[in-house]
């Protein structure tokens, strides 16, 4: 009789821990109804030098990524910039920051980073200015970022190229490690857009 009760027991905490589960896998990209973050608040420097503030993307759903021209993560320039041309008449902005932070990969000045950028992949999708991700300098964009979606091990970025999903109402949905391709984030850019 005592083994039947606990079996129950199991089979209803099991049951419960799935429902909550999925439940917490559905609600990340539920999109609120009016709540809007402070994203939209902040700017930033684009590459050619002008100020953009971040309600120009506003009802749009927004992927950031920290760049760099000399890591072996740089074709994901090519994916990011596939993702730019599928989706972005649909409503995604790609957004592009360039980083020195990670062993001196991007030491060029912003002229020749936007140079690189569209020789070697064809970069359309809008890049900014040169920052900081960590450490006191950081730009206010990652500062947010940070904030809202820290990582694994951390509010740190770990290296070029960490993603970060943000919905319509500029709420930062999901983080992505540096390694995840941008291809493989389109179901989860669909299932916002």
């Amino acid at each position: 009789m005592k083994s039947y009760i606990i079996i129950a027991l199991f089979l209803i905490g099991a049951f419960a821990f799935y429902g909550m589960s999925r439940s917490v896998k559905n609600k990340a990209f539920e999109k609120p109804m009016e709540e809007v973050s402070d994203f939209y608040k902040l700017k930033a420097t684009s590459i050619d030098g002008e100020e953009i503030y971040m309600e120009k993307y506003r009802g749009k759903v927004v992927l950031i990524v920290n760049t760099a021209s000399k890591c072996g993560l740089t074709p994901h320039y090519e994916g990011l910039e596939k993702l730019h041309k599928q989706y972005s008449s649909k409503g995604l902005a790609v957004l592009g920051f360039p980083c020195n932070q990670f062993s001196n990969q991007e030491p060029g000045t912003n002229q020749e980073i936007a140079s690189f950028c569209s020789l070697n992949y064809g970069v359309s999708f809008q890049m900014f200015s040169k920052i900081d991700v960590n450490g006191e300098n950081t730009h206010p964009v990652f500062k947010f970022l940070k904030s809202e979606k820290p990582g694994m091990i951390g509010e740190d970025i770990k290296w070029n190229f960490t993603k970060f999903l943000l919905d319509k109402n500029g709420n930062v949905v999901k983080r992505y490690a540096p390694t995840t391709k941008p291809e493989s984030i389109m179901g989860d850019i669909e299932k916002l857009l």
